[in-house]
């Protein structure tokens, strides 16, 4: 009778309906192609170990997805959210228990007595007919797939965040190393001009405006040694430990053409859907919308059941032999006939909640959709400025030079040197800016359109 109980009960709570309204995807609010893009309409965001193409870069993004803290929280977060679903989900099903006693006791007038009972019990499960636990359930499970997709835009970030600390390091390299190169030069020329002085060649203030480019110079290196510094502990932090120094990167020059591959984007936008962070948005939404269900559900009546049976014998080892058989089955019925207003503003809260992240859901996706513009619109003019940069440079140099033969001949001054000089380390810091921006647009590129992390 027990079993053929407890199957009754798992058969009427499968037969509930659902009040969880239709879901339907909202449309994205976002131009149907994305500007400035070329190709087919697909994009193509490949894995971010086809993207990032150094080995040592490769090692250091492998070493931060598993020690990252941030990493380690967002996984501990799917565990958790993984877990009160399993926790919700257990209501769908009865909860029985069993329980086996033995009892002995001595009064005057009977002397020893004994009893044993057995029992097994469903403990008030309540039958979900109008789906209420299964809405709650459903949107737990969605809280859980939200939680994964997270944990995925934590990992594409990470990926960002550590390739563009890393392209930060080799570009203060850079200006390291052109900082030292214009400092010994400076010294270098500090030292003729000095001995230019002495033999009344040179003016007092041609020895003073040298000095001045010298300690600027000199300023810099230790300025760019600090900040290099600071680069490696910004990118140990990221990396949840300390990197090797020989995963650390060289000056930007040194690195190879295709240390960053380019990332081709396709003209359609319904690319950006599979971006971690609308995944989630979307995920979200779904549990507000099975969260309504769940509120729609109150104003319906619940039925719960309580069932038992067991059976009671004078002597335990014959509790199920000669036992006295018993059982109870005890429905009940509860109609939600006044709330004070406590079901409908628990369901006016829901569809609101709804709104809220429909709102979130398109504010996500446009957001993407600009991220990629900009990232596509930066891309079109970089090697147009880079071209153009590397020109200024190679005019500042012959600037330099044409300056310097001028001044050993005794027909320019040296105040046409030291302007050179400062035009031309300008246009080189300028010049490896503009290389650090390609690299790091190359990531954003990537990263914007969804990336991919294994």
């Amino acid at each position: 009778m027990f079993r053929i109980s407890v199957l009754v009960l798992a058969l009427l709570s499968a037969g509930c309906v659902s009040l969880d309204p239709t879901y339907q995807r909202p449309a994205a609010p976002v131009p149907a192609t994305l500007p400035g893009s070329s190709g087919e309409a697909k994009a193509v965001a490949t894995d971010w170990k086809q993207v990032v193409n150094d080995s040592r870069l490769q090692q250091v993004v492998s070493l931060s997805l598993t020690q990252n803290r941030d990493v380690q929280k967002a996984i501990a977060d799917i565990d958790a959210a993984r877990a009160l679903y399993v926790e919700d989900r257990a209501a769908l099903f009865p909860t029985v228990n069993a329980e086996l006693s033995n009892t002995r006791s001595r009064t005057a007038a009977t002397g020893v007595t004994s009893s044993a009972e057995a029992n097994g019990a469903v403990s008030s499960f309540e039958l979900d007919l109008f789906g209420r636990n299964q809405s709650l359930a459903r949107a737990q499970r969605e809280t859980w797939l939200a939680s994964e997709y997270t944990a995925q835009n934590t990992r594409l970030t990470l990926v960002g965040e550590i390739t563009t600390a890393w392209i930060t390091l080799a570009a203060d390299n850079s200006n390291l190393a052109l900082a030292q190169q214009t400092m010994a030069s400076a010294q270098n020329s500090l030292t003729i001009v000095k001995r230019q002085q002495q033999v009344g060649t040179a003016a007092a203030t041609d020895v003073s405006e040298a000095m001045a480019v010298y300690q600027q110079a000199r300023a810099s290196v230790a300025s760019y040694k600090t900040q290099v510094a600071q680069d490696i502990n910004a990118l140990n932090l990221l990396a949840g430990t300390t990197v090797a120094q020989s995963l650390l990167p060289g000056t930007l020059e040194s690195l190879a053409q295709d240390s960053i591959k380019l990332t081709p984007a396709g003209v359609s936008s319904s690319v950006l859907l599979r971006r971690p962070d609308i995944q989630e948005a979307e995920h979200n939404l779904k549990s507000a919308n099975a969260n309504i269900g769940a509120a729609r559900a109150n104003f319906f009546p619940s039925i719960s059941l309580t069932a038992s049976a067991g059976v009671g014998s004078s002597a335990l080892s014959s509790l199920f032999n000669n036992g006295m058989k018993v059982w109870s089955f005890a429905p009940s019925i509860s109609l939600p006939l006044f709330t004070g207003g406590s079901n409908l503003a628990q369901l006016r809260y829901a569809e609101a909640e709804k709104k809220g992240l429909i709102a979130t859901y398109e504010k996500t996706i446009q957001s993407a959709f600009k991220d990629v513009a900009d990232a596509l619109a930066r891309r079109q003019t970089l090697d147009e400025q880079l071209d153009a940069q590397r020109e200024y440079v190679a005019a500042e140099q012959k600037t330099l030079d044409i300056a310097q033969r001028q001044y050993q001949a005794g027909t320019g001054n040296y105040l046409s040197v030291l302007t050179a000089q400062r035009s031309l380390w300008s246009a080189q810091e300028g010049l490896i800016s503009l290389q650090q921006t390609d690299l790091e647009n190359r990531v954003t590129l990537w990263q914007s359109l969804g990336g991919g992390v294994g």
